[in-house]
């Protein structure tokens, strides 16, 4: 497969030698240029046309090419010879197990399911909803769905009855496949249970049901209309791969915290399994013989890409990680993890490198084992502050390499390419140069372009690369006004950051995020790093509150280290006094609380929008997706303290 080598703009330079670095160059234009990355695939049916772009924003890619994405995951592996090679390695010290799956025993298993799957009904088109943990099984059930060219659309284990009743209303499957329970640390998650709540909230037909028995953890008594999975696996014949026009659906995923009004992303099929086996080269420099760890779940957009997709059409080894960096049983596992499974590189959030260092600030945990196959770790999903950063480089002694992507697009907006030879030590905070196909610029207000280093909304010129989203599930108006109405001819990204005299893209904060301070435009990730950069603070988060005169100033609540040798009020006074010297008196930042813990959601992020909300005393719903919804109460009191939130409805 050749790997196109140079950032894409109007045209492309990449490698005439398929096996061997380039002596010399030729010039491609970008419908060739991704019909090469086209080749990474297997196709059932050449493309009559390699890009549509004649109804914006509703590009196509290799119109008329028919492929199967369970068929380039699995099937192809096999037919070369490579069925002994291990696919999965499953790691769950919460049931103290290791598992590893090949890919011929992927063959099997997908193909099985799929011949359930079509006994219970299921067609190209239709959609199949997973509720499961993360296991091999979760993969074989996304796998099987693509196998029969039908949708697949992962809910996050975290979801409660309600919202998964949400999702199911709107998506209308044909299949639901469960497990019986996931696992949090001391607590097993009943999953049929919430499971069969939602079926007694749900307005469509009745969808049949599939459930995974976790025999080790927690045996689900079925009801009459469900099926247990291994029964029906023994019965299964297989069922070969369906082929399916690139344009058409491989998924759907709804983005967290739908509720109400589901959003449901809808990634088209051929650009985006070509894509992301490319990116396994061109960005994160694997080889067919690595071993590729994302630390993350099938139920977000990362995991789908990167832990299922990404690495098996690519034909190297995923490790899937089930348990916590800390707690499952110590802040060793990582350590553990890459020691014992060789792992050459890991792709985390910025939140882990926090968690460690305030679990094992010194790693004397973490040091018992060897990190000497890893090479790089890649972080993304939020805000990377530089201490953080700078320990888990220290720690790990590899690069940390920051990259920025949504799960609307489905793989790197920007990033530093390791297969593109691009600078392992980009400039600080930044998080990398655009992916090529991604014509990122940044836009005022009033849509004029921002001049270097000026800080505006972040946007993609059209046509966005294959690979992102193609529509809103049933909601192809409200796909056009949320991402493209403000800003006519651009996809906006709905972030705010700057770019350099150099074209670094520097991701400062989501732009509702971006406070207002009597006119000035802060970003919260800006203050967040000078917060992080006491040798007491492990966490932190800032938030725009209301203020009579300048409109609104920024709040900072933050964790300590357990061990920490100063009282609250000194810490307040350092930190104010180390914003004014790196930020300046136009920050106007005064307002400083120590808090127990931040609300996080199990992908990472910060919900800095219910802590804003709750200081305007607004009534706020607390996310399923939240890890600990305990620090709420918590913050409640010290934002009363301060003079906030006198009159917030508890958060329900």
């Amino acid at each position: 497969m050749t790997l196109p080598k140079s950032k894409i703009t109007t045209a492309t330079t990449v490698r005439r030698d398929r096996e061997e670095e380039p002596t010399d160059q030729i010039t491609y234009s970008p419908e060739e240029f991704w019909a090469e990355v086209a080749q990474c695939v297997d196709w059932t049916k050449p493309w009559d046309r390699v890009l549509d772009n004649s109804d914006p924003p509703f590009t196509k890619w290799f119109v008329g090419g028919e492929t199967n994405a369970c068929y380039n995951a699995v099937d192809r592996h096999v037919a070369a010879g490579l069925g002994s090679k291990v696919a999965l390695v499953h790691d769950s010290p919460m049931t103290q197990t290791i598992r590893r799956v090949t890919y011929a025993e992927l063959l099997d298993q997908t193909s099985r399911l799929a011949g359930v799957l079509h006994d219970l009904g299921v067609r190209r088109g239709d959609r199949v909803l997973i509720y499961m943990p993360l296991m091999p099984e979760t993969i074989i059930a996304i796998l099987a769905t693509a196998r029969l060219g039908a949708m697949h659309s992962t809910v996050f284990g975290g979801f409660a009855a309600k919202e998964l009743a949400t999702r199911i209303n709107h998506a209308e499957p044909k299949v639901i496949v469960a497990a019986s329970c996931g696992l949090e640390p001391h607590k097993v998650v009943r999953y049929t249970d919430m499971l069969n709540d939602a079926l007694t909230q749900i307005s469509v037909a009745r969808p049949h049901c599939v459930v995974h028995q976790r025999r080790n953890v927690w045996v689900a008594p079925l009801q009459p209309d469900q099926y247990d999975w291994d029964e029906l696996m023994d019965l299964a014949e297989p069922h070969p791969c369906v082929p399916v026009e690139a344009n058409e659906p491989l998924y759907i995923l709804y983005t967290s915290g739908t509720t109400d009004s589901p959003k449901g992303v809808q990634r088209p099929l051929g650009g985006h399994i070509a894509t992301l086996c490319w990116t396994m080269k061109a960005i994160y420099g694997m080889d067919k013989n690595s071993v590729w760890w994302v630390a993350s779940d099938l139920g977000w957009v990362v995991g789908l890409s990167y832990i299922c997709y990404g690495p098996l059409l690519y034909g190297c080894t995923s490790v899937m990680y089930e348990g916590k960096p800390d707690r499952t049983p110590d802040a060793a596992q990582y350590f553990r993890i890459i020691e014992q499974h060789k792992v050459n590189a890991l792709f985390t959030v910025p939140t882990a490198f926090r968690v460690l260092r305030r679990a094992d600030p010194e790693t004397l945990l973490g040091r018992k084992y060897s990190t000497k196959t890893l090479r790089t770790i890649f972080v993304a999903g939020e805000h990377c502050d530089y201490e953080a950063k700078a320990w888990a480089e220290k720690t790990f002694k590899v690069p940390i390499l920051n990259h920025w992507w949504q799960t609307e697009t489905g793989h790197a907006i920007t990033a530093t390419c390791l297969g593109l030879a691009h600078s392992t030590n980009p400039p600080k905070y930044s998080t990398g140069m655009p992916f090529p196909g991604y014509d990122v610029q940044v836009l005022r207000e009033d849509g004029s372009k921002a001049s270097a280093h000026e800080l505006g909304r972040i946007v993609v010129k059209l046509p966005l690369p294959p690979g992102t989203m193609s529509t809103l599930y049933l909601a192809p108006e409200r796909f056009k006004e949320n991402y493209f109405s403000k800003y006519p001819g651009f996809y906006d990204t709905m972030d705010a950051g700057y770019i350099d005299e150099f074209g670094y893209v520097y991701v400062t904060a989501r732009d509702d995020d971006v406070i207002n301070v009597a006119g000035h435009r802060l970003s919260t990730s800006a203050l967040e790093d000078v917060v992080l950069s006491h040798p007491d603070v492990v966490d932190a988060t800032v938030v725009g509150v209301p203020e009579p005169t300048k409109g609104e100033i920024p709040l900072c609540l933050y964790v300590t280290r357990d061990d920490r040798n100063t009282n609250e009020e000194l810490i307040n006074g350092e930190l104010v006094a180390r914003v004014r010297e790196l930020i300046g008196p136009i920050a106007a930042f005064k307002l400083a609380a120590e808090v127990k813990g931040l609300p996080r959601t199990r992908s990472g992020k910060t919900c800095r929008k219910s802590i804003a909300d709750l200081a305007r005393s607004k009534q706020i719903k607390i996310p399923s997706t939240i890890e600990d919804s305990t620090v709420y109460r918590d913050i409640m009191q010290v934002l009363r303290k301060l003079g906030y939130a006198k009159t917030a409805p508890e958060p329900i």
